[in-house]
């Protein structure tokens, strides 16, 4: 009985510490739902009815060759799909580029990001915007450009590292998987760590001082610091930064497109679809594909966010 009576009024203050939403903040709710609810209602129209449709055609036999001997097949494409070696190889692939291109991002990108922090105040926005340049360049721009350095025939690569074991003038990069794979992995990394390292230097923006001015005098090295004060003051935007570039990375499509074709062994998930939909006319599998390939999206976006563990919306400021 003592026990209860010493846990009840706990509770009530637990309760009466909750203080009501007062009318301000409901009027700045209307108004924000006011304002950006348009916009949303837009946004969601654009983007479920390519959804839809998509999961309604997944679900029949359907070329654009024969559009009159369409059937409704329901799971059979998804079925074949996941039967069929080529998806699984494609999903390897496009699970190896994204986890390798997004752990050296995020190494980077975090280096680039305490490197912009701690720049003086006068050279910090030249340093911003050459550090940004590279994001700046429209991927396609970017893929010609890696191509075209790196191709037997118009490239420089091979005459600047034929020093390098295995390189040399006839060195074709493109004409294996590994090297080929190398390359794609480059100028992805080489385009989208300047978005990593803006997302995580507003992370850093967002450490205390005060945690590290106290940490200092306790005697703690600049990896203690690191690790104990600056890391889990970032969790957030790491998470953010994860998140978005992995689910960016998964869904690569123009640097394999441009360098490759899906040729020696480097077809993606994107390219697949692609390649089942508008080459091979099959509209009923590349939807299956599409489906596949959104529902992965999603899966890696779940588990992100369950591995950080960071409640965004109860966060604050």
């Amino acid at each position: 009985m003592s026990t209860v009576a010493e846990q009840s009024p706990t509770r009530r203050g637990n309760k009466e510490n909750k203080a009501p939403i007062s009318d301000r903040t409901r009027a700045e709710r209307r108004l924000g739902w006011m304002l950006a609810g348009p916009a949303f209602l837009v946004m969601l129209l654009v983007t479920m009815y390519p959804i839809v449709q998509a999961l309604w055609d997944s679900m029949f036999n359907y070329r654009l060759t024969a559009p009159g001997d369409r059937s409704f097949v329901f799971l059979q494409n998804y079925m074949t799909v996941l039967s069929d070696g080529v998806f699984w190889s494609a999903l390897a692939v496009t699970l190896l580029i994204t986890v390798v291109t997004v752990a050296i991002e995020l190494v980077l990108g975090f280096a680039l990001a305490l490197v912009m922090n701690s720049v003086i105040k006068t050279f910090r926005g030249v340093v911003r915007t050459a550090i940004l340049v590279p994001y700046g360049i429209i991927t396609v721009v970017s893929a010609f450009a890696w191509f075209y350095a790196f191709d037997i025939n118009t490239g420089y690569v091979n005459n600047w590292f034929g020093w390098l074991p295995g390189i040399g003038s006839d060195f074709n990069w493109f004409g294996q998987q590994w090297s080929a794979l190398f390359v794609i992995m480059a100028s992805e990394i080489w385009k989208t760590t300047p978005f990593i390292s803006l997302l995580l230097l507003a992370g850093l923006a967002q450490v205390p001082g005060e945690l590290n001015e106290a940490a200092k005098v306790d005697g703690a090295g600049w990896w203690q610091r690191m690790y104990k004060v600056t890391l889990p003051s970032m969790k957030a935007a790491i998470m953010v930064a994860v998140v978005f570039r992995a689910l960016d990375a998964f869904r690569i499509f123009d640097n394999v497109f441009i360098m490759t074709n899906g040729q020696y062994g480097t077809e993606t998930l994107s390219l697949l679809a692609y390649r089942t939909s508008i080459t091979r006319l099959e509209i009923g599998l590349g939807s299956a594909v599409s489906v596949i390939l959104f529902l992965c999206v999603l899966l890696i976006a779940f588990t992100a966010i369950k591995v950080f563990k960071v409640d965004l919306a109860g966060g604050k400021g």
